[in-house]
Formats: structure tokens, sequence, C-alpha cells
């Protein structure tokens, strides 16, 4: 039997990678694309055997396209910004289910979307599903390797990170030689590293990058990509502390060679 994965993709390379991962892990696998104008690559198109274009809001027409496709099973991958997921004109589907959503956050948000899926027999699978390779497994990944200070710098970063993660404000910090310089909210990853580097004067900076407690990995998980080493880089952030077998290296090689490059060293830790 023909297994089928609808695609919800966002920006970015995650889309291609997912692809690419599941034509290798699942010989003969269908794959249709949910795309959204202004987010997911034209490019993408020419990747599955079938691809339809909404708007952001568009979730009956999502779900009505992947079921005439006969998809069981489907994946969320490439980031589309939570506050705009559902501004432009939303369906009545998708105003029945706002309705019934409390609090309008990413978790909820996403949540309520899983749960819609799964009313019409669609089962909405982890984002790391067929990408397990991309997870970086516990101490050195790559770069330098670190001295003694760096690595408590890291461990540092890494028990701040999750701390805040915990209380739901952020899940990255920059510190340096002890003292948490910038805490990730809601600006984002980026600007914190920008932030943190600032005060620290652009000199052995750490990032820590962690994943929340009870983190729902069907949409929601925290990635280290080519972007993220460029701002390390401008920021001056000489190593960025990840969370083991829970953060997905997007465009692993290119990743690996601007470590190498920028003299960046990635370094995985668990709890």
């Amino acid at each position: 039997m023909e297994t089928t994965i609808g695609i919800i993709a966002g920006n970015g390379i995650y889309p291609e990678t997912f692809i690419a991962a599941a034509r290798k892990k699942v010989p003969g696998v269908k794959l249709v694309v949910a795309g959204f104008h202004s987010e997911t690559k034209e490019e993408v198109a020419g990747l599955v055997e079938a691809m339809e274009w909404f708007r952001v809001g568009q979730l009956g027409g999502v779900i009505k396209f992947f079921r005439k496709q006969g998809v069981s099973q489907a994946i969320m991958v490439g980031q589309i910004a939570p506050r705009n997921l559902f501004d432009l004109r939303p369906d009545m589907r998708t105003l029945v289910m706002l309705a019934k959503v409390k609090e309008r956050n990413a978790e909820t948000l996403f949540g309520a979307v899983a749960d819609e899926l799964q009313k019409d027999g669609i089962e909405l699978m982890d984002a790391t599903t067929h990408l397990e390779e991309l997870l970086p497994s516990v101490g050195h990944v790559c770069g330098p390797k670190l001295k003694k200070r760096a690595i408590e710098d890291a461990e540092f970063g890494f028990r701040t990170a999750k701390e805040i993660s915990r209380m739901d404000i952020g899940q990255s910090v920059v510190v340096r030689h002890g003292t948490v310089l910038a805490v990730e909210a809601f600006e984002g990853t980026n600007a914190c590293i920008k932030r943190g580097g600032e005060l620290g004067r652009g000199k052995s900076c750490t990032l820590a990058k962690v994943s929340k407690p009870k983190q729902d990995f069907r949409f929601d998980v925290p990635c280290l990509g080519a972007l993220t080493i460029e701002a390390c880089r401008e920021a001056g952030v000489a190593v960025i502390a990840c969370e083991a077998e829970k953060t997905l290296l997007l465009g692993r090689k290119d990743v690996e060679r601007l470590c190498d490059e920028h003299q960046i060293t990635i370094y995985a830790l668990e709890v």
C-alpha cells in the first residue's frame, strides 16, 4: 500500500531537507505539499507529486487537499510565524477552531491544528521524523575543541536556558564567563544573539539554545542553520550549546563548514 505524506511547508530549507530524507527512508512514498504564498519556496513544487498553494489561515482548504490526495500522515516543516498564521482572511474551519482556543500562543494554535487534522484521520507526525541523523549526540559536534572554561560556560548557559524555557519566556540565552548577557523573549533568537554580542563586546560569548519542558515536537523543534552561524559570527559568539537529540542541524554540511571557517563550536548537552 502506497504511503502518502502531506507536508505543511513554511519557509527556509526545512521542507527540502525533509523531502530528501523521506525519499531515502520510505521508498515509493508519495509526497504532497500545502504551500503558502510569500512563505514556501516555489522550487518545492518540482520535488513532490502534488502541491497546492494557500493563504495562511486556510486550514479547511489544506485538509480538503490532503484528503483528496489520500494523506494519512502529515508533517509541519519550515517556519511560519504564529502571529501571522491566521491574519489573512481565515476560512470557516479556521474561524471555528479559533473560537475554541482560549489562549492564542504557538503551542495552543498548532495543537488545535493537529486536533483538526486528526478529526479527518490525518496524524500529525513529529517534525523530526526521518531526520534523526540531523540530531546531534552529546558532546563536541563541530568546530574547534573546547577548553574547560568554555565547557563550563556552555553548561551554565544550558542550565539558564532550560530555566527560562520552563517559564515559557524563551529558549535561548547568551552568556559570558558565568554572566547572563541576553535572554530571548518575543524578539527571537537572532535578536538575542545580536544583543548578547553587543553586551559581551563581541568576544568569547556563548549561545545556549534548548527545548521547552514537555515540548511538542510535532510543530516546535529547536533548529540551528547557516543563518544562526552567521548571526553568531557577526555578534562574536564563539560557542553554541544545544540540546542533544532534540536540536535539528538544518543544512548540516553547511553548518559544519561555516563553523570550521569562522571558528565557532557547536557543543551538545543533555539534561
